[in-house]
């Protein structure tokens, strides 16, 4: 591998914007979520006092919720959109509201993903506005779409209403000048959702990309379905939005195979997903003229990856078809370096009431805390820029 013109080792840019006591603040999370049993316990117990109506939020709030989340509404969460904007960087907002099931909660969840895309309109560092489609229709309705069953006449006006949903959404995006991005989610929904996000891609990307689906590279089979997806629109003549990430459901979906005796789509190691997410950058790259790239990753090696292959093909760092994404609250380590070299880089931040957003927090912490050496890299990073600053 060639040279690459950034170094992931400088925390003093990595945490530039962090006080003595905010880094203080880090490194204390940071190591609570290395024990994954805190992490599991801990966990079990905050959901559970929410739920009830316990007086937790005041130690929630200032310290995991604020340290991942920009706030419990879009009033509260401008503040720091603003300070990013200073500093470069985009934000890929998510409404962080999961597993609701009636009307009245997707209308809502509509209504919060409408704000939020015109909210873009007046703080331009908000990139993209970042869905997933079970927020607005029924899981089990998703489960009999892939089984490809006929859905009977209450079904189909369900679905009816989820494209309208969709479309909405989209309409309000090019208005609006925000990308949507559509989340991955588990293998055993996620062929309708794959279908629905390519028809809208079909209508709104013509001219730039609006619509972006996400491809999960620790699946075995997703590397093949995006290089199909780039030829789909070279042939058909519109823009691929595509987000590139290694995966979110490592437990659930192998679960979810020995339950249903079925093979896991997951690659059997982590050089298999390794492997195929860089390919994916690479036939990405190939075609950067018809893809739309948002490289959401946390390994370095990629990253790097990524700057060699923009010097080698001569692209310029700033090419509007390119955006590197990381958690709010992780890897600033790689979001403020490679900033610094004038690519567009992002941060995934949600937003929604404390008590429906936990549960997701919490979801991050586990499956990062899975993570072979993630939380441990951040620990240290973090622990250096203590020392450098002698504090």
């Amino acid at each position: 591998m060639n040279s690459s013109p950034v170094s992931f080792d400088n925390t003093e840019i990595a945490f530039k914007s962090l006080s003595n006591f905010e880094l203080k603040k880090a490194l204390f999370l940071f190591k609570v979520f290395q024990n994954e049993f805190l992490v599991k316990v801990g966990g079990s117990f905050t959901e559970t006092a929410l739920s009830w109506g316990l007086p937790i939020s005041v130690f929630i709030k200032p310290t995991i919720f604020k340290h991942f989340c920009s706030g419990e509404n879009l009033e509260e969460s401008k503040p720091l959109f603003r300070q990013l904007a200073q500093k470069n960087i985009g934000v890929l907002l998510n409404y962080g509201v999961e597993a609701k099931e009636t009307d009245e909660e997707y209308e809502n969840s509509i209504q919060q993903n409408l704000k939020a895309i015109r909210l873009a309109s007046t703080e331009k560092n908000i990139r993209a506005v970042c869905i997933k489609l079970t927020g607005f229709g029924r899981f089990a309705l998703f489960e009999k779409l892939q089984r490809k069953e006929t859905l009977n006449e209450s079904e189909q006006k369900e679905l009816d209403k989820i494209n309208a949903r969709f479309d909405l959404l989209c309409n309000e995006a090019i208005k609006n000048s925000v990308a949507l991005y559509i989340d991955a989610e588990e293998s055993w929904i996620q062929e309708p959702l794959d279908q629905m996000t390519l028809d809208r891609m079909r209508i709104y990307n013509k001219e730039n990309a609006i619509v972006f689906n996400t491809y999960q590279l620790y699946r075995s089979d997703k590397l093949k379905d995006l290089k199909q997806d780039i030829e789909t629109a070279k042939n058909e003549g519109f823009i691929l939005g595509a987000k590139i990430v290694r995966g979110a459901y490592v437990e659930k979906e192998a679960k979810y195979a020995q339950e249903h005796n079925s093979t896991s789509p997951i690659h059997k190691n982590k050089e298999g997903s390794d492997a195929d997410f860089n390919e994916a950058l690479k036939s990405c790259m190939d075609n950067i003229n018809q893809v739309s790239l948002c490289v959401a990753s946390h390994n370095e090696e990629s990253c790097l990856l990524l700057t060699q292959l923009l010097a080698e093909k001569n692209i310029p760092y700033s090419h509007p078809h390119i955006c590197v994404s990381q958690l709010y609250g992780m890897g600033d380590h790689i979001t403020y370096n490679m900033a610094s070299l004038g690519i567009n880089c992002t941060k995934y931040i949600p937003f929604g009431p404390l008590v429906d957003v936990v549960p997701y927090l919490i979801r991050r912490a586990q499956e990062n805390g899975s993570v072979n050496g993630q939380m441990g890299r951040e620990l240290k990073l973090l622990q250096t820029e203590k020392r450098r600053r002698g504090i």
